[in-house]
């Protein structure tokens, strides 16, 4: 899952909670074309055999570019980097020096990284059904649940601060729990075209499952 976080897209006042939500997520992928943030991302997973569930964190920076490019650059504790240039979706794991290339069409599918991917509100409905979740932290939530039955994913929340994203709370079908918290975002700021460009480095496993 950590690797399609890649990978994503706020209280109350006089208009009730459950139209806030949908309305900062409308407003957010209308106004903002692209956008540069860092990230801290925290996976827990389910507890077993009466321990408790175990978490790791690890933290980095993100861009994106409507529509269908986005790129992902984990820096602790490990150096790893997910590229979506809008055709082909790449996997770079430093330490390893593999990098696994896949159709990015068929990589995101209703993943989180399809918040950031997807063009307009009406291609991220065509994939989740939205709904609004109550004020909670201080953040407007919108709740996606993918339409396709068969992933892995089960829902994601999306979290808004005075109409910015600040977090995406997500589960899969495991039982295992990843939390993005998003700080300094820039907004529609001039992203040059080489930000989602990728070439393998020289001498790495180049992977094509």
């Amino acid at each position: 899952m950590k690797k399609l976080f890649a990978i994503f897209l706020i209280a109350a006042s006089a208009i009730p909670a459950s139209a806030d939500g949908l309305k900062s997520l409308e407003s957010f992928m209308q106004g903002i074309h692209t956008g540069r943030a860092d990230f801290t991302q925290t996976v827990t997973s389910p507890p077993r055999e009466g321990q408790a569930g175990r978490s790791k964190t690890s933290s980095g920076t993100f861009e994106f570019q409507r529509p269908n490019r986005f790129k992902f650059v984990y820096q602790k504790p490990f150096a790893q980097s997910i590229v979506a240039d809008g055709q082909t979706l790449w996997l770079h794991d430093v330490d390893l020096n593999q990098v696994t290339q896949r159709a990015q069409a068929k990589a995101l599918g209703s993943t989180p990284a399809l918040l950031a991917a997807a063009a307009d509100l009406q291609a991220l409905r065509a994939e989740f059904a939205l709904e609004s979740a109550p004020t909670q932290d201080g953040l407007e939530w919108v709740l996606a649940r993918p339409k396709a039955k068969d992933g892995q994913l089960q829902s994601v929340r999306i979290g808004f601060a005075q109409g910015q994203l600040a977090a995406l709370e997500i589960a899969d079908s495991f039982g295992q729990q990843s939390t993005i918290r998003f700080t300094h975002l820039q907004t529609n700021p001039a992203l040059p075209a080489s930000t989602f460009q990728f070439k393998p480095p020289a001498g790495a496993d180049v992977v094509r499952p």
